[in-house]
């Protein structure tokens, strides 16, 4: 694999081998800026959107380790360039790399909106909890421009249908109008990803995402408008930002967070090796030993699909983690309730014929 490492990407190469026999690519004028980076050498990556239409919107699952069965998912890929994202191998069923064609390579589903308002309305409908941003984040930049995330927030607050929304950036606070008022009917919650309060780790793992102030100041106004929100420290990655947990918990708490959770770092197909090679380039000193410590925690192996260990890990060390996670949420008084939204409310979209009541 050939190093493209830029400012402001997180993979620092695009050509990983994929499952589906992805042919490599080299950098040609229809998605690189013309100009070349002067202090990399390197073409500057240009974003692209296009445009989705999919015939639903609503994703399901039978997971039983996930506290959710059904998702929404406005965008595929996701700018924020997180180098540990789980959903990276998913481009690969596009024919594009989960490396540097996940985080420039976008796709928009405007009419999510109306498909929702559709699935919601089906004859026998059973409401469960929406999840959003379990998969690519919902507020990622292109939010700003498409909004497709306020449109879908927008039906399920005339629904009255409990929604949890996981994102990593402070953009979600744009809509604190409509979620706001869904939290005093029980109808949402927020978990904010938090992994490092290192400005500068923060800036290599998730080189597009919000600073990590700005993600704890959303969580305090989160907090103070009523919503109940949550400090998801996910991943944590060993050796480079494990020695945190104590203090993001601690942070957590102190800006309002009625809770954390926290996952290891996950490396499924094709990230594993888009995660060495970001090692080696910013982490070359420790490379093996954060690689040994993953693989301790994931059963010899980079990875570990497994339900329930997948999220938390296992032996010592996933044991050492667990044990310092519980013991600073007790101190810092985090975690006391579990958060229940109500499915009582719910009221599926009008058809031709309005309500009786």
């Amino acid at each position: 694999m050939r190093h493209e490492a830029r400012p402001g990407r997180g993979a620092p190469v695009n050509n990983v081998p994929t499952r589906f026999g992805l042919a490599t690519r080299e950098a040609d004028g229809d998605w690189l800026d013309a100009r070349e980076d002067i202090d990399e050498g390197l073409p500057q990556l240009r974003t692209t959107v296009t445009v989705e239409k999919p015939k639903t919107i609503i994703a399901r699952n039978a997971s039983p380790d996930v506290g959710f069965d059904r998702s929404i998912n406005p965008y595929r890929g996701c700018e924020h360039g997180c180098i540990y994202c789980f959903a990276r191998p998913s481009h690969a069923f596009h024919d594009l790399s989960p490396g540097l064609d996940f985080e420039s390579r976008l796709f928009a589903k405007p009419d999510a909106a109306e498909l929702l308002r559709k699935e919601l309305a089906k004859p026998g409908y059973v409401v469960r909890n929406m999840a959003m941003g379990t998969n690519t984040d919902p507020y990622q930049p292109i939010e700003g421009k498409w909004r497709i995330t306020r449109s879908i927030i927008e039906v399920l607050a005339e629904m009255r249908h409990p929604l949890m929304i996981t994102t990593k950036s402070d953009r979600v606070l744009r809509d604190i109008d409509l979620l706001a008022p869904m939290a005093a009917q029980k109808l949402a919650g927020i978990a904010l990803s938090i992994t490092s309060l290192t400005p500068e780790t923060s800036r290599t793992l998730e080189p597009r995402a919000p600073a990590p102030r700005k993600r704890l100041a959303a969580v305090k106004a989160l907090t103070e408008a009523g919503i109940p929100t949550y400090v998801s420290i996910a991943p944590i990655v060993p050796a480079v930002t494990d020695h945190e947990l104590e203090h993001i918990v601690e942070a957590a708490a102190e800006a309002g967070a009625v809770g954390c959770f926290y996952i290891p770092v996950r490396l499924p197909h094709e990230v594993a090796p888009l995660f060495r090679a970001w090692l080696e380039e910013h982490y070359p000193d420790r490379a093996e030993k954060v690689m040994h410590t993953i693989q301790s925690l994931r059963g010899g192996k980079d990875n570990d699909p497994n339900w329930f260990t997948r999220m938390k890990g296992q032996g010592p060390w996933a044991d050492l983690l667990a044990t310092r996670f519980k013991l600073a949420c007790r101190k810092h008084g985090l975690n006391r309730e579990k958060l229940a939204l109500r499915t009582d409310l719910f009221r599926p979209p009008e058809g031709p014929q309005m309500r009786l009541f």
